[in-house]
């Protein structure tokens, strides 16, 4: 390319991994000097990061990547603002290669994304972009890329397979295999996804890498079981058990007092009922048998002190073992610290606009029942709490009798229908019709589609409604005005249909 250019008086270098940083330095200096008649440098594997030459006004695209990181880095050589230049233009060459739609996740920049969310940025043109930011596909472009979205399926083992080991190049080849190496990149990705494919992430690692010693140090079913327990819990909704089982690393017992200490460490509030709630369900009292049969208990619960169990406090001997145990922990609660701060939510710990699946819920509001109960229901309560958990788009073969008319009618307001038994006469109805007059609080969790790519998909908590008319029974329809109104590019995403 450097050759050609120069061809057509186009004063252009090439440079690569093989030059010196003085070499480099040296022609950084030229481009970015007005006086130099130096218009391009052409690089293979260099200045992905940490180049800064903000007069830079073009860039091409001259090589397929399968990484949005990497697309994003490339394109960030020629963003920084500067006194002469009022855009940049950016020509891409290999558009038209396999992965296309990695550039629409690289434009998105959600961090965690799913395919529907991904189609609406692109039908919308990228609207929820903030600034004065316009992106333009042509017509082409987009059909294109919305077919390719359509095929991939971003939960097969084959797609992340390919992610990981794109982040694997990023982390200079090396096996990440520690939870907390993704907090060290920008745009890494999600590894809860890799949990969520094989219980624990090491698991997905050793099936990735085929590696022994992974493999070996997972023989041990103790081990295992520590890793799924506490892989189970991720991402953290709140930090209340993970601030407890963090102490008990180095500790052999808890108190009530002592928790509700270590918990303010991380949090600015917490109540006392919710620190006794984390207590019991680290010693698994709202699990159901089957929960309890399948998850290896690692803490016990007795006169008020909580203390590590036998086979837990063996594996913890383990200095290897214990690394990835203590990884995990610290995963966790830095997660939950960069999601939802050092803020109280209350009781339900509800946080506006986060995704949820119906379990969370029992979590949240202190459910002092098995916390499997809360599923398979569009609607579930604990005390004055009612949780509406609504698909906005049914799945085609549905039944009429449950093909409930959920829909948005603006910002404001939502129209939901009861489950097809409740009459406004019972005392449910009464609690849903009337629910201001009764102190009783509608949570609403909406989700666009059940499942996407044979993955059950979180619901997104829009907050509480108040009803203000109802018709009909069984069902009733109601027609509620939110308390908070749902912003702009979250309401294009359920209403927009790709």
């Amino acid at each position: 390319m450097a050759q050609e250019f120069n061809n057509r008086d186009i004063q252009s270098v090439c440079l690569s991994g093989n030059d010196s940083v003085e070499l480099r330095s040296h022609y950084i200096n030229r481009l970015d000097d007005d006086h130099d008649d130096l218009e391009f440098i052409f690089t293979v594997d260099i200045f992905n990061e940490g180049v800064d030459i903000p007069s830079v006004n073009t860039v091409l695209m001259l090589r397929p990547t399968n990484s949005p990181i990497v697309f994003i880095q490339q394109l960030g050589r020629g963003l920084r603002k500067h006194k002469d230049k009022s855009f940049l233009t950016v020509l891409d060459f290999i558009g038209n290669h396999s992965k296309t739609f990695l550039i629409a996740i690289a434009l998105n920049g959600s961090r965690y994304y799913d395919k529907e969310s991904l189609k609406v940025a692109i039908a919308t043109g990228f609207a929820n972009i903030p600034g004065c930011t316009h992106i333009q596909m042509d017509k082409i472009s987009e059909e294109r890329i919305l077919a390719q979205i359509d095929k991939e399926n971003f939960n097969s083992l084959k797609y992340l397979k390919e992610e990981y080991f794109e982040f694997k190049k990023m982390n200079q080849g090396k096996i990440p295999l520690l939870l907390m190496d993704y907090m060290k990149f920008d745009g890494a990705p999600d590894p809860i996804k890799f949990i969520n494919r094989e219980k624990t992430y090491l698991q997905f690692v050793a099936k990735v890498e085929k590696e022994d010693s992974l493999k070996r140090l997972l023989l041990d079913e103790a081990f295992k079981g520590v890793l799924r327990e506490l892989s189970s819990k991720l991402p953290l909704k709140r930090v209340y058990e993970f601030a407890i089982a963090k102490y008990l690393l180095d500790h052999d017992d808890i108190s009530l007092e002592t928790a509700k200490r270590e918990i303010l460490k991380l949090v600015k509030e917490v109540d006392e009922d919710s620190v006794l709630h984390a207590l019991q369900c680290l010693n698994q009292d709202f699990y159901d048998p089957g929960q309890k049969k399948r998850n290896l208990k690692l803490f016990a619960l007795e006169n008020g002190h909580l203390t590590k169990t036998s086979s837990y406090q063996k594996v913890l001997q383990n200095e290897e073992y214990r690394t990835y145990i203590e990884d995990l922990i610290i995963y966790g609660i830095f997660r939950y610290e960069k999601e939802f701060k050092e803020d109280y939510y209350g009781v339900p710990h509800l946080k506006l606009y986060e995704q949820y699946q119906m379990g969370d819920a029992a979590l949240l509001s202190n459910y002092r029942k098995s916390h499997s109960a809360f599923r398979g229901s569009g609607l579930l309560s604990n005390g004055n709490h009612y949780f509406l958990f609504i698909d906005l788009h049914k799945e085609e073969d549905i039944k009429e009798s449950i093909n409930y008319h959920d829909e948005f009618i603006n910002e404001r307001i939502f129209q939901w229908q009861t489950p097809n038994s409740t009459a406004p006469r019972s005392e449910r109805g009464k609690n849903i019709v009337f629910n201001q007059d009764r102190g009783i609080h509608l949570h609403l969790f909406i989700r666009k589609y059940k499942e996407i790519d044979g993955k059950t998909e979180p619901y997104i908590y829009i907050g509480k409604g108040n009803t203000v008319e109802y018709e009909g029974e069984k069902p009733i329809t109601v027609t509620m005005a939110l308390e908070n109104e749902v912003p702009a590019s979250l309401y294009t995403e359920f209403t927009k249909r790709v």
